[in-house]
């Protein structure tokens, strides 16, 4: 049983994103829980309105999301009416990240899966803010749907590592899964201008060797190329549908998206992107 947290903002980008979830997930029996966190718009509304109405105004934005909510689960099941899957709604007065690490917590979710963007999407970056702080502090896989990204046939997928990492055997066990079920081919990316591994590295690799026996794997190394180049040339050069990274603490995942703004980060990814936590859960 898949159990999946799809925050939504009610955007087309989100629905897109849920679009991608139902039918990744189409082969499992699924619990999909929509999520709609609304402190925000309530405290920017307050910030224009007497105090004395905030009561009224956070129940007024309660009863409008459990609407949307309701509208969203309907059309989910319009356009993906799978049995092996039932659809949950939660309109909540939270932060965004704080409700959803919670709901990970409480329901032991497998994966959060959003859009790259919501409603006030913009060309020039990467994520949203809103999903990038889902990355970066959400215990718990995230996976990013691009706006109006619909091949849902993840046939090639590219594991980018530098086999420096322990991995989470329950989250390498989800690339498994999709990768089985769609008959993936996973290409492990690494990016070293040393052409041996450490014995910690090589370790690593075996883990991951012996974690992905009944998948198809294919070890790849780009010499002399810094990580961001290498991942962006080699999705260009390949066709590939997912991008699989591992989020930890001093990584180089890590290390690009704490970086100050979010224009910083050189990953140009117009692909669907799982980020596996190895974070404390």
């Amino acid at each position: 049983m898949r159990k999946i947290i799809v925050p939504t903002d009610f955007s087309e980008n989100s629905l897109n994103a849920i679009k991608y979830a139902t039918e990744l997930f189409k082969y499992n029996h699924a619990e999909i829980y929509l999520l709609h966190a609304f402190a925000d718009e309530v405290y920017d509304a307050k910030n224009r309105l007497p105090d004395e109405i905030f009561d009224e105004l956070q129940e007024k934005i309660l009863k409008e999301t459990k609407e949307g909510l309701e509208d969203f689960r309907k059309k989910i099941i319009s356009f993906s009416p799978n049995p092996k899957h039932t659809v949950h709604t939660i309109a909540e007065f939270g932060m965004l990240v704080d409700s959803v690490n919670d709901w990970v917590e409480k329901e032991n979710m497998d994966i959060v899966v959003m859009g790259t963007k919501g409603q006030t999407s913009d060309k020039k970056i990467t994520f949203g803010s809103n999903t990038l702080q889902v990355i970066k502090y959400v215990k718990c896989p995230v996976l990013a749907i691009p706006a109006d990204y619909g091949d849902v046939q993840p046939k090639n997928i590219l594991f980018s590592t530098d086999f420096q990492l322990t991995y989470k055997r329950r989250e390498l066990k989800l690339v498994s899964s999709i990768a089985k079920s769609f008959v993936s081919k996973i290409n492990f990316l690494y990016v070293s201008k040393f052409p041996s591994l450490s014995f910690r590295q090589q370790d690593n690799k075996n883990f991951l060797e012996a974690s992905f026996s009944e998948n198809q794997v294919i070890f790849h190394q780009e010499k002399d190329k810094e990580v961001t180049n290498a991942i962006n040339t080699f999705i260009i050069e390949n066709p590939i549908d997912m991008l699989v990274m591992v989020n930890t603490r001093h990584s180089y995942l890590e290390n690009i998206l704490y970086q100050s703004t979010i224009e910083k980060i050189g990953l140009h990814i117009d692909i669907p992107f799982l980020v596996l936590q190895n974070l404390p859960r």
